[in-house]
């Protein structure tokens, strides 16, 4: 895997100051975990990115709150619902949370029904990757920046995937909400988007980095702009977009690529045990074996902690009524 998606977690003592009000709380917390087992929950099935980098966290965490017993438990379903259901409904004691898609603020957003849970209000203890979306255009396009894709005089055609996909509801929202002349075809899944560029179906898509890297360096495509993530080789689309409706889909979207592979627990988990969580979680992605070992399973890391995350995923939340009707109209099932 490319250095491209390592990043170093680096956490400074201001950061190490805001996860404990007091080293006395924090020994407190800590001391808390001492023989208990505490319940990781994956809202996915065994196998795969969540599982395996969950199964990684638990395991580091482990070993920065000593005397404590890290289980892992896998609860998939229904979009990860049946998973974040049950670690919001847990009891707020610190021994139990888990990970899950923040593509459920989406769901959130839209009042979807089987969400019995607020991401606003829960216990998030960390992030371990990011991985942001990109424009991307074909070479055959002739499209050179965002400016030529902003102002083509004739629809220029974008892949998706499934009607109410993560993918499809980003890229219809963006399309709206920043006026591109943008006619979008979806039912592409898995490599299907990437063939159909190359045959020329398509001229673009909104899409994660790490999923067209290659095909952009293999000389197929180009990135235009990028949403989210700390790359500095293409422009922010943020700083390209002066509409402040527009600005906060941008936001919402960049919520969706910079909270990847969370850690989170249900509302209420008290002060001082969160705290231990939140500086044991750092310790475990900043730890060099980590690294490494996430290096070796391909698992991107950039980590954010505690209230850095929950930041982020209110501000994604605060979302004026024409965005969540736009939610609404494209999750709507047929």
């Amino acid at each position: 895997m490319s250095m491209h998606f390592i990043r170093k977690a680096i956490f400074g003592a201001a950061t190490i100051t805001a996860m404990a009000a007091t080293p006395a709380l924090a020994q407190e917390g800590a001391e808390f975990f001492k023989g208990k087992t505490v319940n990781y929950i994956v809202a996915t099935a065994p196998g795969g990115g969540y599982d395996t980098n969950a199964r990684v966290v638990a395991q580091f965490m482990q070993k920065y709150l000593p005397g404590s017993t890290f289980v892992v438990q896998n609860m998939p379903g229904a979009g990860h619902l049946i998973g974040t259901n049950y670690v919001y409904a847990s009891e707020a004691d610190g021994l139990t949370f888990g990970t899950f898609n923040t593509g459920l603020i989406y769901g959130q957003l839209a009042g979807d029904p089987g969400i019995k849970f607020d991401l606003g209000k829960m216990s998030w203890i960390g992030k371990v990757a990011a991985d942001p979306r990109v424009l991307v255009v074909t070479k055959e396009s002739g499209i050179e920046s965002y400016e030529q894709l902003k102002n083509a005089k004739e629809p220029v055609k974008f892949a998706s995937a499934g009607v109410g996909s993560a993918s499809t509801v980003e890229t219809t929202m963006l399309v709206k909400a920043l006026g591109l002349p943008v006619e979008i075809i979806s039912g592409y899944n898995g490599s299907d988007d990437q063939l159909a560029m190359r045959r020329g179906e398509v001229q673009g898509i909104i899409a994660s980095r790490s999923s067209f890297q290659q095909f952009v360096d293999e000389g197929h495509a180009k990135i235009i702009a990028q949403i989210g993530g700390s790359e500095t080789d293409v422009p922010q689309l943020a700083s390209l977009v002066g509409d402040a409706e527009a600005q906060k889909v941008i936001a919402l979207v960049a919520s969706q690529s910079n909270i990847s592979r969370l850690t989170a627990g249900p509302a209420g988990i008290p002060e001082d045990r969160l705290n231990a969580l939140r500086e044991a979680y750092a310790k475990a992605v900043a730890d060099p074996e980590f690294l490494e070992k996430a290096k070796s399973l391909g698992l991107p890391v950039d980590p954010k902690i505690g209230d850095d995350v929950a930041t982020v995923i209110k501000a994604a939340l605060d979302q004026s009524p024409e965005i969540v009707n736009i939610l609404k109209e494209t999750l709507k099932k047929d």
